[in-house]
């Protein structure tokens, strides 16, 4: 699935000169937590969300820090809380540059940026104009629309087979033959020594996923590594 597939279309801007207070309200009547802030064509300039409005001089919310606490803040970065804090256009409160994505981008690959760059949401752009965002939000509405996958196949050699695979392109999975697998009319038994209850958990995950798997019973142990000299 693609951005294009799960983003909202329906998105509520603003323009880099509204009054902050506009934004606000913007915000609380349309139930989001950000808006693409856009210029000529609905080209991105930037982001403005609840985040950049929650420290405000008019709810005495600004930041009040310490003298020794100043000693370390370089004025550049008081500078910039003030703007944030007392302006009264968006241009000034607002974040930028913004992370954005194409229709076309993966959701893997917005996964990933969402929790590489701790955001909430990305603007979709086509031709360098805002045509839709994606959220965490839309992502959990896909998950919650997706149905488990047809399979061909549910015999308990494809369950051994997919299991196999799936444990061999794992980087965490114990190398050298440490685990058990067999099945049996659909349940499956691990068993077997990791280092890690993560680990042991994982692979009970990476076999109940699998279709046409019934049950799993998990005897896999756990047996802390120890270094050399422990």
């Amino acid at each position: 699935m693609l951005a294009k597939d799960i983003m909202t279309k329906d998105v509520h801007m603003i323009a880099p000169d509204a009054d902050v207070r506009a934004a606000a309200r913007i915000m609380t009547e349309a139930g989001v937590s950000a808006l693409p802030v856009v210029g000529k064509d609905q080209a991105l300039l930037g982001i403005v969300s609840e985040g950049d409005l929650v420290r405000r001089v008019e709810l005495r919310t600004a930041r009040r820090r310490s003298w020794w606490l100043q000693l370390f803040t370089t004025p550049e970065t008081m500078a910039k809380d003030y703007i944030k804090e007392h302006a009264t256009k968006v241009r000034d409160v607002m974040s930028s540059p913004v992370i954005s994505i194409s229709e076309r981008t993966p959701l893997a690959e917005i996964a990933a940026l969402l929790a590489r760059h701790g955001i909430k949401r990305a603007p979709v752009l086509s031709g360098g104009a805002v045509v839709g965002v994606v959220s965490r939000a839309d992502l959990v509405k896909a998950l919650a629309k997706q149905t488990a996958e047809p399979t061909a196949d549910t015999s308990d050699s494809a369950i051994r087979n997919t299991f196999l695979q799936r444990y061999a392109a794992q980087p965490w999975a114990p190398a050298g033959g440490g685990v058990g697998f067999s099945v049996s009319a659909g349940v499956v038994v691990l068993s077997g020594i990791v280092n890690t209850k993560e680990q042991r958990d994982a692979l009970g995950v990476m076999a109940q996923t699998i279709p046409g798997v019934a049950k799993v019973e998990n005897e896999i142990r756990v047996l802390p590594y120890l270094p050399v000299g422990a």
